[in-house]
């Protein structure tokens, strides 16, 4: 890669490079066990971070599945890509059906972030039910530009702000028990 190539890429990009060939120098190549745990190539024990992840967890969704949908500027349309994401969630919460899910909305356009985050959060729900996931498993919220995962004009930052996050629960919150019983009445 040349230097002006490597010069431009974002801050990310270039620390994960550097990880990479950090740890390319210190570490083997890791491998799957017949446990299923991930294990050092080099040694044969299982790596920390995997040694506990177990089928149907948390770590288990956001490592095999993906909790992140993403969403071109000013849009609350779904593309390929992102409804790839959302069948492997629906497959997936299809599969373990004991986790409820909160879908956090996000945007970074100043001008009208609040809404564009919750129809972001209620397109990608009104996917989730399309695929077979029970609404009353799901809630979502519009977070605007409250939660930003990188503040800068530059589009690489600005575009990691248009997403929803698909966090799991193990229970509803009080305030959705709540808002649901007020609308049954």
């Amino acid at each position: 890669m040349s230097a002006r190539r490597f010069l431009k890429m974002p801050v990310l990009g270039i620390a994960a490079i550097m990880a990479a060939g950090f740890l390319a120098g210190c570490a083997s190549v890791d491998e799957v066990g017949n446990s299923g745990v991930r294990v050092s190539g080099k040694t044969g024990t299982p790596i920390q971070a995997f040694a506990n992840m177990k089928a149907g967890s948390e770590e288990d969704f956001i490592m095999h599945v993906g909790r992140r949908t993403y969403f071109k500027a000013n849009s609350a349309v779904l593309d390929g890509t992102a409804k790839a994401t959302l069948d492997k969630q629906a497959q997936w919460l299809a599969q373990y059906p004991k986790w409820y899910i909160k879908l956090q909305g996000h945007a970074d356009d100043p001008s009208n972030n609040g809404k564009l985050s919750s129809q972001r959060a209620d397109v990608v729900m009104a996917y989730l039910v399309s695929r077979g996931v029970s609404p009353d498993r799901m809630w979502s919220k519009g977070y605007g530009r409250k939660r930003l995962v990188q503040d800068c004009p530059d589009i690489t930052c600005k575009s990691q702000n248009r997403r929803v996050v698909s966090n799991l629960r193990e229970e509803l919150e009080d305030h959705v028990i709540a808002k649901r019983r007020q609308a049954a009445q």
